[in-house]
Formats: C-alpha cells, structure tokens, sequence
C-alpha cells in the first residue's frame, strides 16, 4: 500500500455512507494521533486499539474506530478530502494555513510539534504538511 492514511480516510468515508457504527483500519502512530483529533473535534465517538482478531499472535494491532452520527441518524462527517500525497506534497507556513469551509471544517496538519489541527497550528504559530480536510 502506498499511501496508508488515503486508505484510512477512505475506509472512513465509506463506513460512514453505509451508516456503520464502527470500523477496523490497521493501526500506525499517525493514524492513531489522527483518530485522536477526530475525536478532540467531535467527529467520531471513540476508538482504541486492539490486537489484530484475524491473527491474535501477530505484533499488528487494529485501530477500531466508532463513528457517530446525529441525533437523527444524520452524518457528521459529510466530506474527507487527502490533501497531501505522497506524489504530491503540499505544505503551509504558519501564516498561510487555510481554513475548511469557512471555518466550519478542519485541516489535520502534520507539524515540527506534532499531528494537529489547522487552528491548532496557528495558535502554535508553526506551518506543515496539510494530510486531509475533514467536514
């Protein structure tokens, strides 16, 4: 697999279209610190990390993610988009960080301090590599 976190973002966006209560991605650090935001931000329940059910005795573990809808059944994630690829990086100073929707949405950047959001990186005054927009 070439790009880990397009599959993870996919897996994501097709759980919540089908209207799935929870899905299993293969667990890496950044996208357990992205799945951390996701929660920080409301977007999904909770999640955690459990060895693999398939095979038990292999090291990979599985990051079992719950997603949450509205009160209504509605979506709260409507759109995910995968800004930088590994063909194609895209980075942003710390004053050109670009907002989602009109503020509405939310950047996850990757940063010298860390994975975080876009609001987060300009309150921390630092740039990076902009991963996904999610609203």
């Amino acid at each position: 697999m070439t790009d880990p976190i397009a599959d993870m973002l996919t897996r994501i966006r097709n759980a919540v279209m089908a209207k799935h209560t929870r899905l299993d991605i293969p667990t890496s650090r950044i996208k357990i610190d992205i799945a951390r935001i996701l929660l920080d931000e409301g977007y999904i329940q909770g999640f955690k990390i459990i060895d693999n059910p398939a095979a038990p005795s292999l090291p990979v573990k599985t990051l079992r993610v719950f997603l949450k809808y509205g009160p209504h059944g509605e979506r709260l994630i409507t759109g995910v988009q995968r800004i930088s690829r590994p063909g194609r990086r895209v980075y942003f100073g710390r004053d050109d960080v670009p907002e989602v929707l009109a503020g509405l949405g939310t950047s996850i950047l990757t940063t010298s301090r860390g994975v975080m959001t876009g609001r987060a990186a300009v309150k921390a005054g630092v740039g990076g590599e902009v991963l996904c927009n999610i609203w």
